[in-house]
C-alpha cells in the first residue's frame, strides 16, 4: 500500500538523522567516560519510541499540516471571498485581506499554547522561581507574542513591504526593553522566543506563509512565503520582557501605597 512505502521511506531517513545523536552518546559514554550505559533496555526502548513518533510526525505535517495550512491560505485570499457585492476587489489592498490577519493571529496563539517545548519551559520557570512565575501566564503571554508577530507578518506579505525593516525595529524595541526588564525574566524571555519555533508552530506557520504568498498577485513564494517564524521568534521576547516590566512596576505601586498607608 502507497502509506506503508511512505511510511517506510520516512522510517529509513529519520534513522539515519538518528543515527549520529546515537553514536555521539555512546562514543562518550564507553570511551570517553569508559563506562557502561545505565538502564539499556529502557534507553533502546525510548529510541525506538523517538523514531517511531518522528517518522508518524513527519507523515503528518506532509498528508495534514502543510496541505492545511496553504488551502485555509488560499481560501481567505481568494477573489470570491474577499469580494463584496458586484464591485470587483482590488487583491494588492491590505484592507481587504482582515480575516485573513484574524486567522493568523488565532494559529499563532493556538499552535504556541499546545507548543510541548514552551509548556516544558514553563514549568521548569516555575520550579526555578519558586512558584513565582505561573506556567499558565507565561503560556498566555508568549502566545500572544506570536499571534501579534504572525499577524504583523501576513500583513508584510500582503503588502510586499521588506521583512528586515520589520526585524530591525523589532529587535530595537528588545534591546531598550531589555535595559529596564527585571533581570529575573530576561533569560526566560529570550528562551521563550527560541521555543515557540518548534514541533507544532513551525509546520502550519510556514505552510500559511507559502500559501498566502502563492494566493496575493505579484508576492513570491521564494521571497515572500517565508519569514513568518522571524516573527514568531522575536515578538515573544518583547511581551514577555513587557509582562516582567508591568509586573515589577506593579509590585513597585502596591510597595507605595503599602508605605504610605503605614505612615
Amino acid at each position: 500500500m502507497p502509506w506503508i512505502i511512505a511510511f517506510g521511506k520516512d522510517f529509513l531517513l529519520t534513522c539515519r538523522d538518528i543515527l549520529p545523536i546515537v553514536l555521539l552518546f555512546g562514543f562518550f559514554q564507553l570511551l570517553v567516560l569508559k563506562q557502561r550505559i545505565p538502564n539499556l533496555t529502557s534507553i533502546l526502548v525510548g529510541t525506538a519510541y523517538v523514531i517511531i513518533g518522528l517518522t508518524l510526525f513527519l507523515l503528518g505535517l506532509e498528508k495534514a499540516l502543510f496541505p492545511l495550512g496553504k488551502i485555509m491560505a488560499g481560501q481567505l485570499a481568494a477573489p470570491g471571498f474577499l469580494q463584496r457585492g458586484a464591485e470587483a476587489v482590488n487583491l494588492t489592498n491590505w484592507t481587504n485581506y482582515g480575516w485573513m490577519y484574524c486567522f493568523a493571529a488565532l494559529i499563532g496563539f493556538s499552535t504556541t499554547i499546545a507548543e510541548p517545548s514552551l509548556i516544558a519551559i514553563a514549568f521548569k520557570a516555575r520550579d526555578v522561581s519558586g512558584g513565582s512565575i505561573n506556567p499558565w501566564g507565561l503560556r498566555v503571554t508568549v502566545a500572544l507574542g506570536v499571534a501579534l508577530g504572525i499577524s504583523l507578518g501576513t500583513f508584510r506579505i500582503v503588502t510586499g513591504t521588506p521583512l528586515h525593516l520589520y526585524i530591525l525595529a523589532g529587535y530595537v524595541i528588545v534591546m531598550i526593553q531589555t535595559c529596564f526588564a527585571p533581570k529575573a525574566i530576561m533569560a526566560i524571555a529570550y528562551d521563550s522566543g527560541g521555543v515557540t519555533t518548534s514541533t507544532v508552530t513551525v509546520p502550519i506557520v510556514a505552510a500559511l506563509g507559502l500559501g498566502l504568498a502563492t494566493a496575493v498577485p505579484g508576492r513570491n513564494p521564494a521571497i515572500d512565503g517565508f519569514g513568518l517564524i522571524a516573527f514568531a521568534s522575536l515578538f515573544p521576547i518583547i511581551t514577555v520582557l513587557g509582562y516582567g516590566q508591568y509586573a515589577q512596576w506593579s509590585l513597585t505601586r502596591a510597595q507605595k501605597k503599602q508605605q504610605g498607608a503605614t505612615s
